[in-house]
């Protein structure tokens, strides 16, 4: 990991005089924060103690931007978002990692649009995301805070559409988009061919970044695409697991940035969400998962299988035993993965069952159980898939299913490292400690 560091580019501090005035500002913000935070006693940056202490008002938005956020239901901003928004719309760069559910996309959809102000044919905000389905769903947040600037424009590029479109977009300049979200892959090519031009981007956004810098292919398309955009611009990144190895590469995409991270690892463990355990051999997935069904009661489930093969599978079992279920995998055409993740989230069905490919950042609200029927192969992963139930602090239940010795090592990884004990599943579970009333 660390090999690759110096691969990546380093820019010239050609402008420090700009960049200590506005570091300055920001750390009088910080300061100011900081203190209210002694006084109150809260300095666990991920938890939500005292979080009703601000309003999204105090951060003085667009009045635009307070009627969306009203319009949405928020009328207090997470802990993560009080730390990062005052400091963010002042143009400081941002290196932020926050567990699941803590409204971290909301931080930099708030930011950018706080700062744009749109130029017809001018693209001023790419925002780049490891796979389709968040990038399609950061698109619809966008979209859902800017409902009363009707000057902004969103669109959304990714492979497996037609590229044609996304160039005849581009080049139109009455519908040329303010803000681009997409892909490394899709957006590089459109960088590449002229059509995407870059000159005049003032912010930069990385959404789950350590997942993108740690695959080297996305982490060369990324520092190009970073390359052909402008020095003076505000870079943001986030993820919810950010190791110590990938933090220094991260840096070297930023300059002075703020840094948020949860004070160490074992605070990224979810409030509210029960974690259980159920040692089986593999033929026995099937019945305990029917059983599982059957006796728990939920909104919405996501059932998170190893492989494609194994997904298609189990979801066929499902729709026979009349569980109306939904796959989603990396090897369905684009059409038909929106289609089925936009059934999902507009509950119309109720049961996913979905590789790993869906277990970072998609946030379907009413989601509140989780089931690993097969095992993680990690525990960033495992943090990840487990955290499509109980976001923002909601309650939840996650079930993992433990049929080899190598599920067993994770598991205990798991906990070693979240320092978090996970039971075995209790022949009844309250449903009142998993269902929000």
């Amino acid at each position: 990991m660390a090999d690759h560091a110096d691969d990546l580019i380093d820019y010239e501090d050609d402008d420090e005089t700009v960049q200590q005035e506005v570091l300055e500002a920001t750390n009088n913000t910080k300061s100011s924060l900081s203190a209210v935070q002694s006084e109150n006693g809260k300095d666990k940056k991920g938890s939500y103690v005292g979080v009703h202490s601000t309003s999204f008002r105090d951060f003085l938005l667009k009045p635009e931007l307070l009627r969306a956020i009203v319009d949405c239901g928020f009328e207090h901003p997470s802990e993560v978002q009080q730390e990062c928004i005052p400091q963010a719309i002042l143009g400081m760069d941002v290196l932020c990692q926050a567990k699941s559910g803590l409204g971290k996309t909301a931080v930099f959809v708030l930011t950018t649009l706080q700062q744009l102000e749109p130029v017809d044919g001018d693209v001023s905000v790419i925002v780049i995301c490891h796979t389709r389905e968040l990038a399609y769903q950061i698109k619809n947040e966008y979209t859902r805070f800017s409902k009363y600037m009707p000057n902004v424009r969103t669109e959304v590029f990714y492979g497996g559409t037609q590229y044609k479109k996304d160039q005849e977009l581009l080049k139109d300049k009455e519908r040329c988009p303010h803000i681009v979200v997409g892909t490394p892959g899709r957006i590089l090519a459109l960088c590449r061919d002229k059509y995407l031009r870059t000159g005049a981007v003032k912010h930069f956004v990385l959404d789950e970044c350590d997942k993108m810098l740690d695959n080297l292919d996305m982490r060369r398309d990324i520092q190009d695409i970073f390359r052909s955009t402008p020095q003076s611009k505000q870079t943001m990144m986030f993820s919810a697991t950010l190791s110590k190895e990938i933090r220094p590469v991260c840096k070297k995409f930023l300059q002075n940035a703020l840094e948020i991270f949860v004070d160490d690892e074992t605070k990224l463990t979810l409030h509210g969400l029960q974690q259980y355990y159920v040692s089986l051999e593999e033929n026995a997935k099937n019945k305990q998962l029917s059983d599982l069904l059957d006796s728990l009661e939920f909104n919405q489930v996501v059932i998170f299988v190893k492989s494609v093969a194994r997904a298609n599978h189990l979801n066929k079992l499902l729709n026979a035993c009349n569980f109306p279920s939904v796959c989603i995998h990396s090897r369905m055409n684009q059409e038909e993965r929106i289609a089925k993740f936009k059934a999902f989230k507009d509950f119309s069905k109720r049961f996913m069952v979905a590789t790993d490919i869906f277990g970072r950042g998609i946030d379907i609200e009413r989601v509140n159980v989780v089931i690993n029927y097969d095992m993680s192969d990690d525990a960033d992963s495992y943090l990840h898939r487990v955290g499509r139930a109980g976001r923002f602090g909601t309650k939840g239940l996650a079930i993992t299913f433990i049929s080899t010795d190598e599920d067993k090592k994770t598991l205990e990884s798991v906990q070693e490292r979240f320092e978090v004990n996970i039971p075995t599943l209790p022949e009844k579970i309250d449903a009142s400690t998993y269902m929000t009333s």
